[in-house]
């Protein structure tokens, strides 16, 4: 038995077909994530979502050619960003994506960014209930934007990216997943946090009916075969499932983004994200910890000479592990907060000195800033740890061993690393393993 999965990223859309009964991905297919709009004010991150709709039938045609007995197709898709549809499930809106910063411009009126103007209508009650989720591109903060600034029509439905792909994909009512609903469901509940839309000055929309990772939402017919679709599920969980992450694991994915996750029974509010998991659990996480975002813009700023003298340097990253393999920080510190981040927002090389001032020098400190952000952001989860192993996944710990080195050190748990390299299609796999039992 084959299915489809389909994973619309950030910066690319990939699937694959899965083999249930393997356990195998399978002739994978990619294409590029259409691009921002141009001519947008700074900050602002749009996309047209019919393009994204046709890059995505792309990939899965060719899909549905390999595999034409393919029973069902199983999404998931970037977190964050929204898109505004009418009555007829149209978009009167474009994609404003999860990278989209307008919200840190000030409040109308005000001398405070707009996020933080949102943040103060909530209770510590209320803020808690929605699994304390506030960044620049999140939903309600986007939506908090367009009601400030009169471009919020009443009664339109906010979707996801991926709610949009799959309605159009199987021509049905947009349905949401719970774990793309971040900072939009009441936690305690289970259903959309009215009374926290309605502080935010965005009540009067029309919330799309939430559904489970076994519902089916919808059909496609190919070639007069019917695939059952299923709801777009969050990236980030879709690749833990893939892992196989338990509930007495701390998961450590060191990757472009990087995060801190565990499995909760039960909701279980701490000094982190809280979002929802699958089979009604939950899952404590700490994200956008400086990762591999961060490192390229220390790779970049090596290469830049070469790079204008019109050398090429194709190894740059392996040269980089090598220099790092015996080196250490030698009281170089450097905190890769280049971006807005778990860790702060103001990145910062310091402690230089003639000696330490070398790339296996300034890439250790690197990975000692990372290593230390882990743990910091794990104990954020729980004031005391109930796992009783690491799981930790993503390229970078496989690229550099002075990374793993380095968390090895500071964590005093047994460490399960993961080389899965398709951990999103992986994560959709055994979730239609699961329903096919």
């Amino acid at each position: 038995m084959r299915c489809i999965g389909i994973d619309i990223g950030s910066s690319s859309i990939k699937g694959g077909i899965l083999n249930l009964e393997s356990g195998l991905v399978e002739h994978t297919e990619k294409t590029a994530f259409p691009g921002h709009l141009p001519a947008l004010p700074a900050g602002f991150h749009e996309v047209d979502p019919q393009a994204v709709v046709q890059c995505t039938r792309e990939v899965l045609n060719r899909l549905l050619q390999a595999a034409p007995a393919a029973t069902q197709i199983r999404f998931t898709s970037q977190m964050g960003g929204i898109l505004l549809l009418d009555a007829q499930h149209k978009p009167v809106s474009n994609y404003l994506s999860w990278r989209d910063q307008r919200s840190l411009l000030p409040a109308p009126g005000r001398a405070i960014p707009l996020l933080d103007q949102l943040r103060q209508t909530w209770t510590e009650l209320q803020f808690e209930e929605l699994g304390k989720e506030l960044k620049p591109g999140s939903a309600t903060a986007l939506l908090h934007w367009l009601a400030q600034h009169r471009q919020l029509p009443r009664q339109t439905m906010p979707v996801t990216i991926g709610d949009y792909v799959v309605s159009q994909i199987c021509n049905a009512p947009p349905r949401m997943h719970r774990s793309h609903g971040i900072g939009m469901i009441n936690l305690q509940t289970g259903d959309w946090h009215h009374d926290a839309f309605a502080a935010a000055g965005i009540d009067g929309l029309h919330w799309p009916t939430l559904a489970s990772e076994s519902e089916i939402i919808g059909h496609l017919t190919n070639n007069g075969q019917q695939l059952e679709c299923f709801a777009a599920i969050g990236d980030q969980q879709a690749a833990l499932f893939g892992i196989d992450l338990s509930s007495s694991e701390l998961s450590i994915n060191c990757s472009t983004g990087s995060q801190v996750s565990q499995i909760t029974t039960r909701f279980q509010p701490g000094n982190c994200q809280t979002r929802c998991w699958f089979d009604g659990q939950f899952l404590n996480t700490v994200t956008h910890i400086p990762a591999g975002r961060s490192l390229t813009v220390l790779e970049a700023l090596l290469t830049e000479l070469p790079r204008a003298a019109g050398i090429s340097l194709p190894n740059s990253w392996q040269l980089i592990a090598e220099a790092t393999e015996h080196a250490t920080s030698n009281g170089l510190s450097c905190d890769l907060s280049f971006f807005s981040s778990a860790m702060g927002d103001r990145g910062r090389i310091e402690n230089i000195t003639t000696e330490n001032l070398t790339v296996g020098g300034l890439f250790c400190a690197a990975f000692d800033f990372m290593a230390d952000s882990y743990l910091e952001c794990s104990r954020r989860l729980a004031d005391t740890p109930s796992w009783n192993q690491l799981a930790v996944s993503g390229g970078l710990v496989q690229a550099f061993p002075a990374l793993r080195h380095r968390l090895a050190q500071r964590f005093a748990w047994p460490m399960r690393e993961i080389a899965e390299q398709e951990e999103t299609l992986t994560g959709l796999l055994k979730l239609a393993r699961r329903t096919a039992r």
